[in-house]
């Protein structure tokens, strides 16, 4: 049985974005605009990053490059030592919606979801979307769409053999229905079409994903207005659950591993928790770092 440690008390401000660097995991703080870190040697929680510009999913490449979506600042960017250096803004010329969360493929790659929000009531692109951010070298990236069927994605996430995208369907318009969908990665870099996995229903359905050594994905979902309640689910590859557990917060937005051999969790809420589930079981599988360096 998991045991969740609050680490972080909820204060209404949304964390999100947890990624393991090696000793520490880093967090957002979307509307204080900063990134948070958090030592597990003390369990202290300190400021790493100020001035984002609505900071919201973080993630690192094969070299340990920590990249965020800014959802005000409508950009992809690349954080190095403490500044933000712009990836990627615009789609065909235009100016993206939201970026919310991203993934990135074995060669540097980064995938992520662009959601048209209240964030700016007067969007460029009139459409939400998967977008990739190709590397084309010297720090330099160009932009594609990827998804043309996805009305707001959310959570991202490949799997452990990278041919596969996983993507969280989240709108909450009209009769639309929460998924997680799995698109094929095809030889000519698109996406084939989508196999739905698991289908929520009219319910909150997934907000993070992160994977599992056996290449299962696990994911924070659900919420304490329908449906059986805020979870984390664990679904092996092909989208049968194998597990359920549920949170003490009532909307849980993200989930990374990290500890002594990936095997501890942490977690984020909309609420602002942070939570670890040490030994949990499980074992992670992450671009950066691969296995232990705590």
């Amino acid at each position: 049985m998991w045991k969740f440690e609050e680490l972080k008390r909820a204060n209404g401000n949304l964390t999100e974005g947890p990624v393991w660097d090696g000793k520490n995991i880093l967090f957002t703080d979307g509307r204080e605009n900063r990134i948070l870190r958090f030592d597990p040697s003390t369990n202290n929680i300190s400021i790493d990053i100020e001035g984002t510009f609505g900071v919201n999913g973080l993630n690192y490449n094969s070299k340990g490059e920590l990249f965020g979506c800014e959802q005000k600042g409508r950009r992809i960017v690349r954080y190095e030592n403490g500044k933000a250096i712009l990836v990627a803004d615009k789609l065909y010329g235009k100016r993206l919606n939201a970026p919310n969360d991203l993934a990135i493929d074995l060669e540097d790659n980064i995938w992520f979801s662009d959601q048209i929000s209240s964030i700016d009531n007067k969007p460029d692109l009139h459409f939400s979307s998967v977008i990739k951010a190709s590397n084309i070298g010297s720090g330099n990236y160009k932009t594609e769409r990827m998804t043309f069927d996805c009305s707001s994605p959310n959570g991202i996430l490949f799997s452990a053999d990278y041919k596969k995208l996983f993507v969280a369907q989240s709108d909450f318009s009209g009769n639309q229905r929460r998924q997680l969908r799995s698109y094929p990665i095809l030889d000519s870099e698109t996406l084939g079409k989508y196999e739905i996995l698991h289908d929520f229903g009219p319910h909150r359905g997934i907000d993070g994903m992160t994977l599992d050594s056996e290449g299962n994905i696990l994911a924070t979902c659900g919420w304490e207005i329908s449906g059986p309640g805020p979870m984390i689910y664990i679904f092996n590859p092909k989208g049968r659950i194998i597990e359920t557990v549920r949170t003490p917060c009532m909307r849980p937005s993200n989930i990374t591993f990290g500890g002594k051999e990936l095997a501890d969790i942490y977690v984020t809420s909309l609420e602002g928790h942070l939570y670890r589930i040490k030994n949990s079981g499980f074992k992670g599988s992450l671009l950066y770092p691969k296995g232990d360096s705590s």
